[in-house]
């Protein structure tokens, strides 16, 4: 057999302990944590739900002359298992035979796009879940919550992608931040607008400490990815922390709102 005939191998950096096969099974053994919780939370929830309003004008600009009408209805139970599925078939996805070629020659060139793709949308489900509970129930608002913090993860991935060795862009990452804290300051003003006409059940308070930590965690960790500091030189070990905080904030969102509203 020739040379030009042999199989080509992936070059792992000589200094990671992420190989392919240990970040594939990490990938396969978050991913089954996930869909075991995504259907413990189907089978013991109940029917918890919150409706939507939109404000509808019907008269003059500027003036108070509008109609409420309630649009529709979110459950949480299926809203929960969503953002737990959706990172379930992203894991899934990148450990299957075919694609886990792509996913660790994209983790040769410093990128996850799997990751980002998956991101902006189940990242942007839980903050959506999250401004439901503290009476942000405008589908304006929520339309633009979702979009402000799909936008901040797609920076992300621009971010990541347009980094070579030697040259770092920062702006992606400064505009990502600018679009995220949106939604948080929209919760933060309904939280305390709340709080000062009624009493706010302490597990949204308790999910908003948590995930807007844990939100926070996974912006660190893209810092030290990006500076490549310490451990972090390594891009699978980012990877690799990616993975376990994407696991906890998912799970923590999901186990205290269950315990909040969705047990009984």
């Amino acid at each position: 057999m020739s040379s030009s005939a042999a199989p080509r191998i992936r070059q792992v950096p000589a200094t990671s302990r992420w190989t392919p096969g240990r970040l594939r099974i990490a990938n396969i053994g978050v991913a089954l944590v996930h869909i075991a919780q995504a259907a413990l939370v189907l089978v013991l929830a109940n029917g918890f739900a919150v409706t939507v309003v939109g404000d509808f004008q019907n008269g003059p600009p500027g003036t108070d002359a509008f109609t409420r009408e309630e649009l529709f209805d979110i459950a949480f139970a299926p809203a929960v298992a969503l953002f737990l599925l959706l990172a379930a078939a992203d894991h899934l996805l990148v450990a299957a035979p075919r694609i886990n070629g792509w996913y660790e020659a994209n983790l040769d060139r410093r990128i996850n796009v799997a990751r980002w793709a998956e991101y902006s949308v189940s990242a942007s489900v839980m903050i959506v879940l999250i401004a439901l509970l503290t009476g942000i129930v405008n589908v304006y608002a929520l339309v633009a919550i979702f979009g402000a913090n799909a936008a901040m993860i797609l920076f992300g991935w621009i971010a990541e992608r347009d980094t070579d060795p030697g040259r770092t862009d920062w702006l992606p990452y400064v505009f990502g931040c600018v679009a995220g804290i949106v939604p948080w300051i929209a919760i933060t003003i309904a939280l305390v607008g709340a709080e000062r006409t009624g009493d706010v059940p302490g597990f949204v308070y308790g999910i908003f400490v948590s995930l807007f930590v844990l939100f926070n965690c996974f912006a660190v960790n893209f810092v030290l990815q990006y500076r490549r500091t310490g451990p972090w030189r390594d891009y699978r070990f980012g990877e690799l922390v990616y993975i376990l905080l994407s696991l906890t904030a998912k799970s923590a969102l999901a186990w205290q709102v269950y315990a909040g509203a969705l047990a009984g």
